[in-house]
Order: C-alpha cells, then sequence, then structure tokens
C-alpha cells in the first residue's frame, strides 16, 4: 500500500489499554497520511545485569516474553483496525525516552497514548513526553486517558491555538494540513488576557481598538493559508480568556487540538507550563503539540 521511502506514523506502547487505543488512532492516522505504522516498545532486560540482590537473571526471559507478547497484542489491535496497512513493531533494548526520541527522528508522527505503566506512566507530564515535545524531530500527539477511541471521531472541527508570536506556523500548516485529511472546518483560536472572564485584565493598551487590531491581525495570517488550503473552511475566533480555558471550550467535540511548543506570553514554553497542565489534563480530544522545524510558511516560504 505504501512505499518505504515514506516516513512512518510511530506509536510507543507499553501494554496498558491506553497505548493499545494510540495504536488503533495512530493506524488511523497512518491510512490518512498514506503513511506505514511503527510500533515500538522499549524493554533493558535483554541487555541489563542486574546487581546482586535485586531482580534475578532468570526473570530476564519472562519478562522478554512478556514484551513480545504485548508488542504482539498491539500488532493484531493495529491490523485489526486497518487490515490493509503496512505496519511493523520492534522491540528495542533501551528506554522508553531514548527510543521515541530516536523515533521522532525517523518519523513524521509520534503518537503516545497518556496513561499507562512501565516506562510510559505518567507520560503527559514524565520524561518521555518532555524529552520528545522539546527535543523530537517531528510532531506529537498525546491521547490523554481513554479507556477507547474517542466517541464520533468523524465528527466535530480541528482546532489550533495561536498566540500571536509569529512563530506558530508549524502549528499552523499541520492543523490545516490535518482538517484537509479528515474533510472538516478548522478552528483558529487567539486568546488574549489573564482572569476570570468578567475580570480579565489586559496588558497596557488593551482596548476595543487593539482588540479590533487582533481581530484584523489574525484575520490577515489566515488569509494566506486560506490560499493554499481553499477546501479548508477556517473559523478564526479571538477570545479575552486565558488560553488553556479558551482551548478547552473550543475543543470540546473536536477531532483534534492543535498547539504549538514555542510562542510568548502564556502560551510560551507551555510544555512545562500551567496552560499545557490543565489542557493534557482536561482536554476532551487528542493533543498535537507541534514544534518549530523549520516547516514551510504559507506560500512556501521556510521559517
Amino acid at each position: 500500500m505504501t512505499g518505504t521511502s515514506i516516513r512512518p506514523v510511530a506509536v510507543g506502547v507499553d501494554g496498558s489499554e491506553s497505548a493499545l487505543v494510540a495504536v488503533r488512532w495512530a493506524a488511523d492516522e497512518a491510512v490518512r497520511r498514506e503513511a506505514p505504522l511503527r510500533i515500538v516498545h522499549a524493554n533493558l532486560w535483554p541487555t541489563y545485569r542486574p546487581p546482586a540482590g535485586h531482580y534475578p537473571i532468570q526473570y530476564q526471559q519472562p519478562m522478554l516474553e512478556h514484551s513480545r507478547r504485548l508488542l504482539f497484542a498491539a500488532l493484531v489491535a493495529a491490523t485489526e483496525r486497518q487490515p490493509d496497512l503496512t505496519i511493523s513493531g520492534e522491540l528495542i533494548p533501551t528506554m522508553a525516552v531514548d527510543l521515541m526520541l530516536a523515533e521522532s527522528g525517523k518519523a513524521q508522527l509520534v503518537v503516545l497514548g497518556s496513561r499507562g505503566r512501565g516506562s510510559f506512566a505518567g507520560v503527559l507530564l514524565g520524561s518521555v513526553a518532555a524529552a520528545v515535545t522539546a527535543r523530537g524531530g517531528c510532531p506529537v500527539v498525546v491521547l490523554r486517558g481513554y479507556g477507547s477511541l474517542p466517541s464520533d471521531p468523524a465528527q466535530g472541527p480541528v482546532v489550533v491555538g495561536l498566540d500571536g508570536s509569529g512563530r506558530d506556523d508549524p502549528a499552523l500548516r499541520f492543523a490545516f494540513e490535518a482538517a484537509g485529511r479528515r474533510d472538516t472546518d478548522l478552528v483558529a483560536l487567539h486568546a488574549y488576557g489573564n482572569g476570570e472572564p468578567e475580570h480579565v485584565t489586559f496588558e497596557a493598551g488593551w482596548d476595543d481598538g487593539a482588540v479590533e487590531n487582533e481581530h484584523r491581525r489574525l484575520a490577515e495570517r489566515l488569509a494566506m493559508w486560506r490560499t493554499e488550503f481553499p477546501d479548508v473552511k477556517v473559523t478564526p475566533l479571538v477570545v479575552p480568556d486565558r488560553p488553556a480555558r479558551a482551548l478547552l471550550r473550543a475543543a470540546h467535540g473536536a477531532q483534534l487540538l492543535v498547539v504549538g511548543s514555542r510562542g510568548r506570553g502564556v502560551l510560551a514554553g507551555m510544555l512545562v507550563g500551567s496552560t499545557s497542565q490543565a489542557l493534557l489534563h482536561h482536554g476532551g480530544c487528542p493533543i498535537a503539540v507541534v514544534r518549530n522545524h523549520g516547516v514551510r510558511r504559507a506560500g512556501g516560504a521556510a521559517d
């Protein structure tokens, strides 16, 4: 179905139900992208020599066999989900962080479940997600806390959060392409201000004219992308609210929420800040984190 020269969609598994949900979602996404699916699992036991008094050597083979079984289960789940998809799986003797960083350098997309066990436990707030989203070589999608795939995944828009910094072109391109592949609408949201909606505080100079200017700037930015993606219907939103809260509202019922990893203001460094904490803990849809990797701007110019 797919040539081997096309970079795969990669998904990390650990035997948890969350990881299997991520596998099924990744299989669907691979089909949308006409790409192969690569399923990987990290296990150090084939090479690890525990010190005296710790896990005996004889435990290595049973643990290795357990890893092979869970990898096989993931392969079966992906095949059942997308029978015609090109799928491969590999058990690699390394740490989960090192594995997913390496995969992100070869894949076009990395997919992770949010609640697992073993090496992937606490992936949202732990070293795996932090490393891959901060230093990885491709976008990362996290499916937070699902026991099954989101209901009615073919419905709802793609939502992208913009901070007005001009550094979110990679997130915008990713979002436009995602909406186009899903044949759905795109909601482009820019939130400003802090505090409760009825007590929003603004930077110096925020008035009706400044707010109107934000609407105009967003419309101008989106105009360039509308030209490149004429079949994607875009709804621009400028909201006087905290970014996390505004994005959570806008993403209710969405197929995908897209955010950038570098910006300014409240969204700057969002992977380790309160905005990401809120989105990853309370978001109701898959979340894509897109770093700036020199992705082309609208019109084809490289960033």
